[in-house]
């Protein structure tokens, strides 16, 4: 939490107006931010100046794992995330790829399932990295990535947390992600959640002791209707305890993530938190 709030006053006292071109709105912006999250006991990086739905964040990794490409299936996971850059988002909405209501293109997981090889074919890089790491191998060059700057125009939205790179160190998994651009107020509530959680979940399946997280936020932005709420409001709040959270012992395998893992699999001990705050999401 005081990583969370520091960052967010930090965008208040330096930050500098941006005019962001895809939503028409402004956004006060700082470069660089580092955030770090032990996976253990009363670790777990859920806001608490304001109820977070963690359950929602959760579905929508799970839906990264599975590579789905539609929000009725994100959705029927327990998230509406994918709704409006699916349905509401004006640019996609006219490109001809589309294929129809709730279709979100080659994005995110979809892209990291089945990565295009340029002599052909694809790469399941999620399945060559649990494979390896279950194999006790530490491939330096393997890294999680949703990120291909060929196919944007295929998806209806760039991936913002693009890139996770799994560590194996004297038994313990590590994992450093990248994030290009994050909306603090919304976003990072979510953002922080999935990689913890991505971190606990395939350390789990892998056999390995989970260790840090690293979580680089290259461009975090406040929008400019967002601003009062967090200046006024949240950043007044004094934090509360961080919670613990607990995953079902018998997830074991990528398999169980792909065919019956759901949110219920994850539960929280111990969080407490203030009222919800009706931030405006922008498309």
């Amino acid at each position: 939490m005081k990583q969370y709030l520091d960052l967010c006053q930090r965008i208040i006292n330096e930050g500098s107006w941006v005019a962001n071109e895809r939503t028409g709105k402004r956004c006060l912006t700082v470069i660089n931010a580092d955030l770090e999250y032990t996976v253990g006991p009363k670790s777990f990086p859920l806001v608490t100046t304001r109820k977070s739905f963690y359950k929602a964040a959760i579905a929508e990794v799970l839906g990264y794992l599975r590579g789905y490409d539609n929000a009725a299936d994100f959705r029927a996971i327990g998230t509406k995330t994918w709704d409006a850059n699916a349905n509401n988002n004006e640019a996609w909405l006219n490109n001809p790829v589309r294929k129809g209501e709730d279709d979100c293109g080659f994005i995110y997981g979809k892209v990291a399932r089945n990565f295009p090889k340029p002599d052909g074919g694809s790469i399941d890089l999620l399945k060559q990295i649990i494979d390896d790491l279950s194999a006790g191998k530490d491939n330096r060059g393997e890294i999680l990535t949703f990120y291909h700057p060929g196919a944007f125009h295929l998806g209806c939205l760039r991936p913002c947390m693009y890139s996770h790179h799994f560590s194996l160190l004297d038994g313990t998994l590590y994992l450093n992600s990248t994030q290009r651009s994050c909306d603090v107020p919304l976003g990072l509530n979510f953002n922080m959640v999935q990689v913890y959680v991505l971190l606990a979940l395939v350390a789990q399946i892998t056999g390995h002791k989970p260790g840090k997280a690293f979580h680089k936020i290259v461009n975090a932005h406040i929008y400019e209707d967002q601003l009062e709420l967090m200046r006024d409001v949240q950043l007044k709040r004094e934090p509360l305890a961080s919670p613990t959270l607990h995953i079902n012992p018998n997830i074991k395998s990528l398999e169980d993530i792909e065919t019956w893992v759901t949110v219920d699999d994850f539960t929280l001990e111990g969080y407490e938190f203030h009222p919800a705050i009706a931030y405006p999401f922008s498309v």
